[in-house]
């Protein structure tokens, strides 16, 4: 079938809505307790479910093959976004050097990603919901494009601030990127495969932070004595990135559609069904404060998320501490971290797609990757680099692997709320965690030792497993669309 527009809708999955019957109340919980929802998220939904038997059609849902083509769009200018965020801090020795500055001056570089999220957050939520999913992930591909622009200026040694600026508006685009992944999943995939869409646009930003780690370290050698030879590395790198970026951007503004014409599951059609006029963003932000388990996970995402953003800036100062002059590999240890993350990423979408679990699923990743970095800690210095890379992979399997589970998880306990508004939320509380960590873990870096600043993201992370086991998992959303597809099952039966 071809729809208006031209784009063709791939028949993988369709469904119809019956018009007459009731939709069970989202009750079901598939977690160790069933929890209680926020005041007025249910009530909305179930508004919403009985407007939809009363208007007298069946809806239909399908999924779009342009899915596709916007999730992999997307990844990748997100992934050129991490890129950007971890390139000076992988390289912190060598920048600190080209720029005059102190390592705590690099440092920023990283933190003004989590500094500019913070006040930003709550305005591009609002305009995610406002003004919709194309306009926002414009203005986060054209920022990270003007950002990218703005470091080839930067290429003097005297021009710190010039290029701290730049990564200001890298910074700003972050803000409109890190709360998409959940809104593209719900928005356009179907209910088998939502959770493990947000994994693969979640993937993309690793995989940034990945080849951050990797290629700057092989583009911009230490040459402490060749000023000039280390500006035309840097330019190489800066240039490559921005013409990137451009792409990106122009693909985007040809790629990205607000919806499709198609609802892709039975939870998204009942959200389509909901009057706008009945959309309140501040209600939304006070029904999301009110729900007990999203704020519980609000705060142990935060730690768990900000310690992960912690490790990741201060990886080479920890690596060069106990490995003098090994910066290459430090950027491979950070390659090995994320790109094991990313598998566990995937494999944690794909489990959550198939079984639901996801506070049981939240809890033993969290649970492994407190376990994973005191490994990592008292093995740091034993002499034995392989051993870090070891150990480094195994950390990033849980501690990057959880990111997506976040996610997910908020958007089932606080559907019908929007998910932008949950997930930026829980971005906002990673960023403000990511720079408490990296200033306070920094400090005993310095000051003491790699191992001081270790062991305190590890009682961090430890108080993050108690807050997780004390969420109460109400999954909203999979209620609406096993309630829905069972009632069609019994319908059809009932039509044998």
């Amino acid at each position: 079938m071809v729809e208006e527009g031209g784009e063709e809708e791939a028949e993988e999955e369709s469904g119809e809505m019956p018009a007459a019957a009731a939709v069970p109340a989202l009750q079901r919980c598939n977690g160790f307790l069933p929890g209680k929802e926020a005041a007025g998220g249910g009530e909305r939904a179930a508004e919403a479910e009985a407007m939809l038997s009363a208007a007298g059609g069946r809806q239909e849902t399908r999924l779009s093959r342009r899915r596709l083509a916007v999730l992999a769009v997307f990844s990748c200018y997100s992934l050129v976004n991490a890129f950007q965020w971890i390139q000076y801090s992988i390289l912190s020795n060598v920048f600190a050097g080209f720029y005059g500055v102190s390592f705590t001056q690099i440092d920023w570089l990283s933190m003004v990603y989590m500094v500019a999220y913070v006040p930003l957050i709550l305005p591009a939520t609002w305009l995610l919901d406002a003004r919709g999913l194309r306009l926002t992930a414009l203005l986060g591909a054209g920022l990270n494009a003007l950002g990218a622009w703005l470091k080839c200026a930067s290429l003097a040694p005297g021009r710190y601030p010039l290029t701290l600026a730049a990564q200001a508006v890298c910074a700003v685009a972050q803000v409109f990127i890190l709360g998409l992944p959940s809104r593209i999943a719900s928005v356009w995939f179907g209910p088998t495969e939502v959770s493990t869409a947000c994994a693969v646009a979640v993937l993309g930003n690793q995989l940034g932070t990945a080849i951050g780690f990797l290629l700057p370290p092989v583009l911009v050698p230490n040459t402490p004595d060749d000023i000039d030879l280390m500006a035309h590395n840097i330019s190489i790198m800066f240039y490559g990135t921005a013409i990137v970026s451009t792409l990106l951007f122009f693909l985007t503004g040809v790629v990205f559609e607000e919806k499709p014409k198609y609802p892709p599951s039975h939870s998204q059609a009942v959200l389509q069904t909901m009057p706008p006029e009945d959309y309140s963003y501040k209600q939304s932000i006070i029904n999301l404060f009110r729900n007990i388990p999203f704020v519980l996970l609000l705060i142990s995402y935060g730690i768990m998320t900000g310690a992960f953003y912690s490790v990741s800036t201060l990886l080479n100062q920890m690596i060069v501490t106990h490995y003098e002059g090994e910066e290459v590999n430090a950027g491979r240890i950070g390659l090995t971290l994320v790109v094991a993350g990313m598998v566990g990423s995937i494999i944690c979408g794909l489990w959550l797609d198939y079984t639901k679990t996801y506070k049981q699923t939240t809890l033993i990743v969290y649970i492994l990757s407190f376990i994973g970095l005191l490994v990592f800690t008292f093995t740091l210095d034993l002499g034995y680099l392989i051993v870090v890379f070891v150990t480094g992979g195994v950390l990033g399997f849980f501690m990057t692997g959880y990111l997506p589970l976040g996610f997910e998880f908020a958007v089932e306990i606080t559907y019908p709320e929007s998910e932008g508004t949950s997930s930026g939320l829980l971005n906002a509380s990673a960023q403000i965690f990511g720079i408490v960590f990296t200033l306070v873990q920094g400090k005993l870096t310095t000051d003491y030792s790699p191992c001081a600043g270790n062991l305190f993201l590890c009682a961090w992370i430890f108080v993050g497993i108690i807050l997780t086991a004390l969420i109460k998992s109400d999954l909203r959303r999979h209620s609406v669309n096993s309630g829905i597809m069972n009632l069609d099952v019994k319908a059809v039966s009932d039509d044998s």
